[in-house]
C-alpha cells in the first residue's frame, strides 16, 4: 500500500483531481496492437490503484476511444513539396488529435491534472495542444514546457521524414517548425499559435534513434536534448537536475507548468520489450522512474502522455511475459509521476 501524494501542485487547483483520456488509435504508424494498450493498461488496475492508493478523483467516461467516426472514407498518401516520402493517414491523424485536444482540453480548463493513454506517439500532437491552450487561458498567455521521454526525437517534418509514419513529427507540428501543408491546407490546419510550445521550453531525454534529418533541427533550434551518452556520462540524477533547470524547475526556480510526454520505448528493450520501436540501450525502469518521480516532486505537472506501449509487438501475444512486463512498467512510470514513492 502507498500513500497518497504530499507534493502541492503549483498550477493546479487541487492535487487530487484526475482527468483520463484513453486513446485506442494507431493511426500514426503501421503496426496493429498499440490501440490496445489502454486497455491492457487499466485492467492491470492502474486507474483503480490511482484511485484507491494514491487518492485520485477520476474523471473517466469509462471508454476506450477508437475515434472511428473521425476516420475520413479517403485518406491516400499525402506527398508534400520536396518530400522524400508520402505523409500517411495525415487526414485521419489530422481529425482525431482534433479531438483529442478537445478532451484534454476539456479536462485541463477545469484545472485537472490530465492523463492520457495511448495510443501511438502521433496523439501529443492533440494532448500537448489542448493543454497548452488550456494552460495560455488559465494563466493569461502563459506558456508551459514540455518533457519529451524517448528514444527518438518525433521531431520530422514532413520533408525530412524516411517513412511518412506521422508518429516521427508531431513535435514538428507542435513547435510549429511544420505547418499544414499547402497540398491539404485541411491537415493540421486547426493547430493555431494557442496550441504551440516554444523549442525553448522543451527537453528530451533518453534519445538513442535520431535520424540525420533530426539531428540537424535540433542543432540549429537548439533544442534541449539529453541523450543516453548524456545519461551514461552524467548518471539519471544530475542529467534531471539539468533539464529541470532548463525549464525554470530546479530548486529555488519558479517553476512553470510541465507536459510529460513519455514512450515506453525510451526503456531497454529489456524492461519493456512490447513496443513499436524498440532500440537497445535504453533507460532501466528505475532510471525512468526517477524521472517520473523528479518531476512530480516539482509541483509543476500538469498532464501526462504514457504512449507506444503494444502488447502484442513481441509477436506472442497480449498474454505473453514481455507483454505484461511492458505494462506493468507503464504502469509504474505512471504512477510515479502521479506520487507514488519507494517511502
Amino acid at each position: 500500500m502507498t500513500s497518497p501524494p504530499t507534493i502541492e501542485s503549483k498550477f493546479l487547483p487541487s492535487k487530487d483531481q484526475l482527468g483520463v483520456i484513453a486513446v485506442g488509435f494507431s493511426g500514426g504508424q503501421c503496426k496493429p496492437g498499440v490501440d490496445a494498450a489502454p486497455t491492457a493498461l487499466i485492467e492491470a488496475g492502474l486507474l483503480v490503484s490511482l484511485s484507491t492508493e494514491l487518492g485520485y478523483t477520476l474523471h473517466h467516461d469509462n471508454i476506450v476511444h477508437s475515434y472511428s467516426s473521425h476516420l475520413p472514407a479517403s485518406d491516400p498518401p499525402l506527398l508534400t513539396a520536396g518530400a522524400h516520402a508520402p505523409m500517411l493517414k495525415s487526414v485521419a491523424v489530422s481529425n482525431v488529435t482534433k479531438a483529442i485536444a478537445d478532451q484534454v482540453y476539456d479536462h485541463a480548463s477545469q484545472g485537472r491534472l490530465v492523463l492520457t493513454l495511448g495510443g501511438d506517439h502521433s496523439i501529443a500532437i492533440g494532448t500537448i495542444a489542448g493543454t497548452a491552450r488550456a494552460i495560455r487561458e488559465r494563466f493569461n498567455g502563459r506558456e508551459m514546457a514540455v518533457v519529451w521521454i524517448d528514444a527518438h526525437a518525433d521531431i520530422n517534418t514532413p520533408e525530412s521524414s524516411g517513412s511518412g509514419n506521422i508518429h516521427g513529427m508531431p513535435v514538428s507540428f507542435l513547435t510549429g517548425l511544420s505547418k499544414a501543408p499547402k497540398e491539404n491546407p485541411d491537415v493540421f490546419g486547426w493547430i493555431k499559435a494557442e496550441n504551440l510550445i516554444s523549442v525553448t521550453k522543451l527537453v528530451y531525454i533518453g534519445l538513442r534513434d535520431v535520424d540525420v534529418g533530426e539531428k540537424k533541427i535540433l542543432r540549429e533550434n537548439r533544442i534541449k536534448a539529453f541523450s543516453m551518452h548524456d545519461v551514461d556520462r552524467y548518471g539519471i540524477g544530475r542529467v534531471m537536475e539539468m533539464a529541470l533547470e532548463h525549464i525554470n524547475c530546479g530548486p529555488g526556480q519558479a517553476g512553470m507548468p510541465v507536459h510529460l510526454s513519455f514512450d515506453v520505448d525510451a526503456l531497454d528493450p529489456q524492461v519493456a520489450p512490447s513496443t513499436g520501436t524498440p532500440v537497445r540501450g535504453g533507460l532501466t525502469l528505475r532510471e525512468g522512474d526517477f524521472i517520473c518521480e523528479c518531476i512530480h516532486e516539482t509541483g509543476c505537472l500538469v498532464a501526462m502522455d504514457l504512449v507506444e506501449v503494444n502488447p502484442i509487438a513481441d509477436g506472442a501475444g497480449a498474454d505473453s511475459a514481455g507483454a505484461k512486463e511492458t505494462v506493468r512498467a507503464g504502469c509504474s512510470l505512471v504512477r510515479c509521476a502521479l506520487g507514488e514513492s519507494l517511502l
